[in-house]
């Protein structure tokens, strides 16, 4: 069983890389480009191949630095149990359908609703956590499941309505409204899905978490190239992969790599749930830093008020787990 401090440490460095995602993405969705603007399949590719990469230095490590030990692990582990490893073909196309539908969904939704509908993925986790990995929630634990959700709800919550440009209102149609929350709820239910399918196979197996992540991994990049091609097949043909390309997109895509191998060392040492957790308080995180350095946001009575609801339920799901049951291993 993995220590408090590897658990609380992960969950933390998880809601530091989830903070910077958001902002960074935020501002790289949303600031004036000069030519094409990168595309979202093509940042999904490249930070799939950062995160290979980094798997593979780490396992190198691992093997003492040895260029024979690491080629003798990789062909043993993903070329002769390639039965085992087609079981990650099923969560890496659902990690890559995840990534994509939320681009579509932050080109179709404003933030705040986008963000407080994302957060189902909680719940959606924990009735998978319940139904694959046979794990007990206490009613506390449904009950902050709960505050949870009001408390992000809360934070979110929009005082008042800012005026907004004619070129937005267009955008914001209600057909692309429509577009937009369907992709967060589908994103929902696949993150959650895909999220405990994962964890229940990190937890069965001895194998090291990153070899797990470069399988994971291959298949991301094959799926990830083929909806890259068959969605933006003519823009790469025309400008290349890496159209519209800066530091700003590469900071995105190495977080989100980075992020790849947080949420692994996350399920490892910790679970889903209070994964979603993490990812709920790095909301308001976002929207204090949002405040103080970019200036376009006014906290309310309200944003405080979900803040501590948001902080409580995290206490009260944490008190309950300790005394949970671990889920049964094959």
């Amino acid at each position: 069983m993995a220590s408090p401090q590897l658990k609380y440490l992960s969950l933390g460095v998880l809601v530091l890389q989830t903070t910077s995602l958001v902002l960074t993405m935020r501002y790289s969705r949303t600031l004036p480009w000069e030519g094409p603007r990168y595309l979202a399949s093509s940042a999904v590719v490249s930070a799939e191949l950062l995160k290979i990469l980094a798997c593979v230095l780490l396992v190198f490590k691992e093997n003492g630095y040895s260029i024979q030990d690491l080629n003798m692990v990789l062909t043993q582990e993903i070329v002769k149990k390639h039965k085992e490893v087609l079981k990650l073909a099923i969560p890496s196309c659902i990690y890559t359908l995840q990534n994509n539908l939320l681009y579509v969904a932050l080109s179709n939704l404003d933030a705040a609703t986008y963000q407080v509908t994302y957060q189902l993925k909680i719940l959606t986790t924990a009735l998978f956590s319940i139904s694959m990995l046979g794990r007990r929630l206490g009613a506390y634990q449904w009950l902050s499941l709960v505050i949870l959700m009001a408390g992000v709800a809360l934070v979110q919550w929009p005082t008042e309505v800012p005026a907004v440009p004619e070129e937005k209102q267009k955008q914001l149609s209600a057909s692309s409204q429509l577009v937009g929350v369907l992709a967060v709820l589908v994103a929902c239910v696949s993150s959650g899905f895909a999220g405990v399918y994962f964890e229940k196979i990190l937890k069965e197996t001895k194998q090291s978490v990153w070899l797990r992540n470069i399988q994971l991994g291959l298949f991301g990049l094959l799926f990830g190239l083929i909806g890259m091609f068959a969605y933006d097949g003519e823009s790469v043909k025309t400008s290349g992969m890496f159209q519209g390309y800066n530091v700003l997109t590469w900071t995105v895509v190495v977080l989100q790599a980075l992020g790849g191998l947080v949420i692994a060392a996350v399920i490892k040492y910790a679970d889903n749930i209070l994964k979603g957790f993490a990812t709920s308080i790095s909301i308001i995180i976002s929207a204090v830093i949002s405040f103080f350095w970019l200036q376009d946001f006014d906290p309310t009575s309200v944003f405080f008020l979900g803040a501590v609801l948001v902080i409580a339920a995290t206490f009260l799901y944490g008190c309950e787990s300790q005394s949970s049951p671990n889920p049964s291993r094959v």
